[in-house]
């Protein structure tokens, strides 16, 4: 059974820093993209990071670029989402996903067919 289980969010304050984990099991996802999402209370769930299957190509929102960095290690089927300078509008629950299909690398949500239950990260003023 694959499952994707996120970890490291919490409640810090504006202008601090969260580093969230998601660990893969039940399959190896090296030749995956793999990305960070997230949904606020009462909005969509939305694109936030994506990094492909090599780390050579990453993509971020507008919105956490400068701040937000995803990084993977494939040979911990782990990906990782450091996120700096935390604004109150970043508070959202943050999902990890991975693409089902091999080598290529988007940003749309349904192309992602691998789902955490995700993680709570508040950002207080």
């Amino acid at each position: 059974q694959v499952q994707l289980v996120e970890s490291g969010g919490g409640l810090v304050q504006a202008g601090g820093s969260l580093r969230l984990s998601c660990a893969a099991s039940g399959r190896t996802f090296s030749n995956n993209a793999m990305g960070w999402f997230r949904q606020a209370p009462g909005k969509e769930r939305e694109f936030v990071a994506v990094i492909s299957w090599s780390s050579l190509q990453t993509f971020y929102a507008d919105s956490v670029k400068g701040r937000f960095t995803i990084s993977r290690d494939n040979g911990k089927n782990t990906v990782y989402l450091q996120m700096n300078t935390l604004k109150p509008e970043d508070s959202a629950v943050y999902y990890c996903a991975a693409d089902a299909r091999i080598r290529r690398t988007v940003v749309e949500i349904p192309a992602y067919s691998y789902w955490g239950q995700g993680t709570q990260v508040t950002v207080s003023s």
